[in-house]
């Protein structure tokens, strides 16, 4: 048996390598041999620091008699949901026409034409509780392919048909929005609070970090969400040694997390607890946020200046292969020990979340934060230089000095452009920001219009593709008729669609192209409906939301130095803590070097002699510049 996954980019599959399962990865190639042999095809999705998917391959895809089973009757695949988003996206929405409470490892059971009929998550080996055993299963569906399969295929064509009506609903144009809504928003979101142990909902309990960006925007929200930060922050969800956040609790108050640790969670929340200490001046919000940028350099950081995109649950204690053994050791005896994995995969987007949030918290703590600062320019460096090809397309995916044939999705455009931006920012490099620009001019997708108060028709046109990755959606879901459109709904970390967005008006704010603006409302007018009504599920839409809602405030500081970075000035040390939606402290030069590059906020910005000069606006409407902080207002009194 060949084989076939060893010299796979995925950690993940290269796992799965020794199994005795005739793995095969994503491709063409696996639905044309289960046409040839006329067997149904089994998707086994998965990643790499899943607690779960490390059970299911001990228990049953190393079990010689289990796989023999699955090589005679099926085709198998295995995919990393993190390498190929939009086929996870693709399959999760199949299988939820079969089960409750998904999640990974995902197992859907397909035609070879690729339509799912059959799905499930974990499976166990043996019979428990009323669940059937995995080879119950692959029993179950080898006889239902056989003797029903009329009946099979007619299934599997009514949920195919029902995932493209669902992709056509996104055709509906609504209203974005207004301060009225967004206020019942975070009114029913205070109603979801778990007052006893802080956070939303019961057990199992997530970070929901785009949740906590959009209650964090807002003076309505901000209490609930500092209330949550400082919670989960005292919680056994955080590593009080090494700093980071584990992925989940299993238990409402926080407890018995699951490990793994993720580069977007992080990343995210390094961000909400710089926004924190901004708002606050609180010393534990700057404590975790502390502990949060130093995993993510420390532990995170590889050496070639990009991001691993998971630590692994799982480590070898004592000579024992354990869950979270390795966190429950004090600083000294994890010396002794190899700590956890790291999937040291480079994800485009999750990369441009953490440089994004490095590139925040570096600025904020100003001459501190000078090693953020550095680790999230090794990473936009790294990434310009080994994930943008020579046309201007991204990879989605590298590992050391290989990479992925997995193409990059709206989301690696989104967030890396988001990461950009911050970057050019907190530098005062223009040279970010224009591949910023140019990575978003490639989502474009030609004129765009804004919706109309109250519109609902869309004419047809499908306003969530005004920005549209430009290699396309994967190949191979796309010659079944199986890609979806595109996917609106967050979880753990911004859509695609989101982040693009709002790396769109963030771009409007610098250069003033009304077409950026239009574009980002354009585009999430047809999830102004879903995020009203599911708002747990579209955190950082409703952040853009608020932000599109309201006049954006606009802060540009120019200094006559070359060492505004470190400069003790005190305006430029407010102004690094003001709430500003944009907030830039640039030298003379760098200003007239944006300026010269199409970015208008920063034309005829100049200092006062010596003294840097503050420029506050609103939408490009500006008061006298300022010299002195306290003509500036707004940050808080540290």
């Amino acid at each position: 048996m060949p084989n076939r996954l060893v010299d796979a980019i995925s950690p993940y599959l290269r796992s799965h390598a020794d199994n005795p399962v005739d793995w095969q990865g994503w491709g063409a190639q696996a639905f044309e041999e289960a046409r040839a042999r006329d067997v149904p095809v089994l998707v086994s999705i998965g990643y790499s620091t899943c607690h779960w998917c490390h059970v299911m391959a001990r228990e049953s895809f190393s079990d010689p008699r289990l796989a023999a089973y699955l090589n005679d009757n099926f085709v198998s695949i295995k995919v990393d949901r993190e390498e190929h988003p939009d086929v996870d996206a693709s399959y999760l929405a199949a299988a939820s026409a079969f089960v409750q409470g998904l999640g990974w490892p995902l197992n859907v059971f397909v035609t070879p034409d690729g339509r799912a009929f059959h799905a499930g998550t974990y499976f166990p080996p043996r019979p428990t509780q009323g669940a059937p055993s995995f080879r119950q299963v692959l029993e179950a569906v080898t006889d239902a392919w056989t003797t029903r399969r009329p009946e099979v295929e007619a299934g599997a064509a009514r949920v195919a048909d029902a995932l493209a009506e669902s992709s056509l609903q996104l055709r509906t144009q609504d209203a974005l929005p207004d301060t009225d809504t967004l206020e019942l928003t975070v009114a029913e979101l205070v109603a979801q609070e778990d007052t006893l142990f802080g956070g939303f909902g019961g057990a199992p309990k997530f970070p929901v970090a785009p949740v906590l960006g959009f209650l964090l925007g807002r003076t309505d929200g901000q209490q609930l969400a500092l209330r949550t930060l400082k919670r989960m922050g005292a919680s056994p969800l955080r590593d009080p040694i090494e700093g980071g956040f584990f992925r989940y609790a299993v238990n409402r108050d926080w407890s018995e997390p699951h490990y793994e640790r993720m580069l977007y969670d992080n990343a995210q929340l390094l961000e909400h607890y710089t926004q924190a200490w901004k708002l606050t001046g609180e010393s534990w919000t700057r404590v975790v946020a502390e502990g949060i940028g130093n995993f993510l350099v420390e532990v995170m950081q590889l050496p070639g200046g990009g991001f691993a995109s998971a630590q692994d649950s799982e480590s070898t204690v004592g000579g024992e292969r354990v869950e979270g053994g390795y966190y429950a050791l004090d600083d000294q005896a994890r010396r002794s020990e190899t700590p956890p994995a790291l999937d040291e995969k480079v994800l485009t987007g999750w990369n441009g979340l953490a440089i994004g949030a490095l590139a925040r918290a570096g600025f904020a703590w100003g001459h501190s934060g000078r090693p953020l600062l550095e680790a999230a320019r090794r990473g936009a460096d790294y990434l310009l230089r080994r994930h943008v090809r020579e046309d201007g397309t991204l990879l989605r995916a590298s590992i050391g000095e290989r990479t992925s044939s997995a193409e990059a999705t709206l989301e690696d455009y989104g967030m890396f452009a988001l990461g950009l931006l911050e970057l050019a920012l907190a530098t005062g490099e223009v040279t970010y920001a224009v591949a910023a620009r140019a990575l978003i001019d490639g989502t474009l997708q030609g004129p765009v219009d804004a919706p109309v108060d109250g519109a609902s028709d869309s004419g047809g046109r499908l306003h969530t593709e005004v920005f549209r990755a430009p290699n396309g959606a994967d190949p191979v879901l796309t010659a079944q008729g199986l890609a979806i459109a595109l996917d609106p709904a967050e979880g753990a970390y911004p859509s695609g669609l989101t982040a693009t967005a709002t790396a769109a008006n963030m771009l409007y704010l610098l250069t003033g192209d009304s077409v950026y603006r239009a574009g980002a409302e354009a585009a999430l007018s047809p999830v102004a409906a879903p995020a009203r009504d599911r708002p747990l599920a579209f955190g950082a839409t409703l952040r853009l939301f608020t932000a599109l809602s309201e006049a954006a405030e606009q802060l540009v500081v120019v200094s006559p130095t070359e060492t505004t970075a470190t400069t003790p000035a005190e305006l430029v040390e407010v102004a690094r803590r003001h709430p500003a939606a944009l907030v830039a402290c640039v030298t003379e030069q760098q200003a007239a070097a944006f300026a010269a590059a199409g970015f208008e906020l920063f034309a005829g910005r100049s200092a006062l002699g010596p003294l840097p000069r503050a420029y506050l606006c609103l939408d490009f409407v500006c008061l006298l510049p300022v010299t002195a902080a306290a003509d500036l207002g707004g940050a808080v009194a540290l």
